[in-house]
């Protein structure tokens, strides 16, 4: 997508809403439902915005969501894009420089992920501290190819990917809502799906220093900082990756995740609310 291009997107979708929101959410699997805490929502079905992908996966409904949550006015994706399903990685990140020409400055990134720390329990929330991203290494990166100066840098940093002072504040409202007992911190990985993780991936993951893995948000996170979004990242930990060889545990399922997304998502719903309502303090 050229900026043109993104222009052209920006002006269909502007021309019907008057919403000019500063805050953007992307939900991840089974996370739909924090687009249902806001009020006075517009919702338009990304098949009907112009040169957007459309969702292909269970637990992403496809939904660009414009609305209010105490007042600050917010967009949220109900579902992503993923490199499996297709799409190449420049395409799955396109929503993000919408988002920036609409005016947010801050993104709120959710995902489902599996824990590869042993001390993580399913239900767990992690405050996304770093990521290793294997497609990125493998230069499949969003921001291959030329770079248009007026998104941002050609090489971008991403030492400070995931906002230090964001964290410091979601830190400081989970204790206030007695979420911090389930609160982590902690390194996610992104591989590229959609098979799961064999046991000797996962082993491997463990030994480079990854507290959970998934198949999204580093190349999301990637394109927001290349042209400066401020970034949280949270990872519901909806299931234990399997460690041992010839293990009768339950082998990783869709299911599971969707099941565990619903099970917690009120808890997710409370601490992106204050967080919205408190981001103007940092």
């Amino acid at each position: 997508y050229s900026y043109e291009s993104i222009e052209s997107i920006i002006k269909f979708i502007l021309s019907r809403t008057s919403q000019r929101p500063e805050i953007g959410i992307i939900c991840g699997t089974g996370m739909g439902g924090l687009a249902d805490i806001l009020y006075e929502k517009e919702s338009f079905p990304y098949k009907e915005i112009p040169d957007f992908p459309v969702s292909t996966v269970p637990g992403h409904l496809g939904f660009l969501v414009f609305g209010k949550l105490n007042g600050t006015q917010v967009i949220c994706m109900q579902g992503r894009f993923h490199v499996y399903e297709g799409y190449s990685v420049w395409k799955c990140v396109m929503p993000i420089r919408v988002m920036k020409l609409i005016g947010v400055r801050v993104l709120i990134i959710t995902n489902a992920a599996g824990s590869v720390n042993q001390n993580f329990s399913v239900g767990d929330i992690m405050l996304i501290k770093d990521h290793i991203n294997f497609s990125g290494l493998g230069s499949n990166n969003p921001l291959r190819g030329k770079n248009d100066d007026r998104w941002g840098p050609r090489f971008s940093p991403m030492s400070d990917a995931y906002d230090l002072r964001l964290r410091q504040l979601v830190r400081t409202i989970a204790k206030k809502l007695d979420l911090d007992k389930y609160l982590k911190e902690g390194v996610y990985c992104m591989i590229g799906g959609p098979s799961y993780e064999t046991v000797s991936e996962i082993q491997l993951l463990k030994l480079l220093g990854a507290d959970a893995v998934g198949m999204s948000t580093a190349h999301e996170v990637i394109a927001a900082r290349h042209c400066a979004i401020r970034v949280i990242g949270i990872s519901l930990i909806t299931n234990s990756c399997v460690m041992k060889h010839d293990s009768e545990e339950m082998p990783a399922n869709h299911e599971e995740v969707m099941e565990v997304g619903n099970l917690h998502k009120k808890d997710l719903e409370k601490l992106v609310t204050e967080i919205i309502m408190n981001i103007d303090t940092v």
